[in-house]
């Protein structure tokens, strides 16, 4: 694998800032909280959409298959992605993304890949710790309850199983960490202030991560997964190592799901 010969643009110059304008101030908030609430109105607005068209067609006992439910998986990512990146840059000339802010720069290398397993591994025990610590603050929350797969929660053949390997472990990680560590994190590491730059952008991308997965369990789990992808971003300068690890995350736990049926 090649060495990726650039560094991340989200990453600031060290060179000192004039301060900025009121007005100029009151468009940076903006912008701030405008970038989770338009991935968030995205992810939502591509669901109910696609949800809403292809009822007209299909029963919803159908969409809930697996081949229709990868159908509508894949569909809802690319609408969502369209949705991210292109229309406030085509329709409303804001926030133009490069390949580097995305976190594509260059091409994966040895690195990214000897991250992820290390990765899962602090992720795993990072998640662990947070789950016993809101089990010990919230007792009266569910926190066992299992993930919610929708057409996937009962695979009866092979093609299922390679339908939802797809969807689960390989087109799912690729698009949420284009998303959430590629454009979203981009962007808010190099809209937010000075040296809260970075905690802020870490913590309030796996905060929207966590909370669109809408369990409490899974949403601090991929919150412990979302800060380490995050610290990849900033040690790589790109979204390779955090994909591989999210793709690495997603594959085991579709080996404990529907192979060795644990549940």
């Amino acid at each position: 694998m090649p060495k990726r010969p650039t560094k991340p643009k989200s990453q600031k110059s060290q060179a000192p800032q004039r301060p900025l304008s009121p007005r100029a101030r009151f468009r940076q908030i903006l912008s701030i909280l405008l970038l989770p609430l338009w991935v968030f109105i995205a992810l939502y607005g591509a669901q109910f959409f696609l949800a809403l068209v292809l009822s007209r067609f299909i029963s919803y006992d159908t969409l809930l298959t697996p081949l229709w439910s990868a159908i509508y998986s894949a569909l809802v990512y690319l609408l969502a992605l369209a949705l991210i990146i292109f229309v406030p840059t085509k329709l409303f000339k804001v926030w133009r993304t490069s390949p580097e802010e995305l976190g594509l720069a260059g091409l994966p290398t040895w690195t990214d890949l000897a991250l992820a397993p290390v990765g899962l591994v602090v992720s795993l025990l990072l998640g662990t710790g947070l789950i016993y610590l809101f089990s010990l603050l919230f007792p009266d929350i569910d926190l066992t309850q299992s993930q919610d797969l929708l057409g996937f929660a009962t695979l009866t053949s092979n093609l299922d199983r390679l339908l939802a390997f797809v969807s689960l472990v390989v087109l799912a990680p690729m698009a949420e960490e284009l998303i959430f560590r590629g454009w979203l994190y981009g962007k808010l590491r190099g809209k937010l202030p000075g040296q809260l730059s970075l905690p802020l952008a870490m913590l309030l991308v796996s905060a929207l991560f966590g909370l669109v997965h809408g369990q409490w369990n899974v949403g601090l789990t991929v919150f412990a997964m979302s800060l380490v992808s995050c610290a990849f971003r900033e040690i790589t300068g790109t979204a390779y190592a955090g994909i591989l690890l999210h793709m690495l995350k997603n594959g085991v736990a579709f080996v404990l799901l529907y192979v060795f049926m644990i549940q």
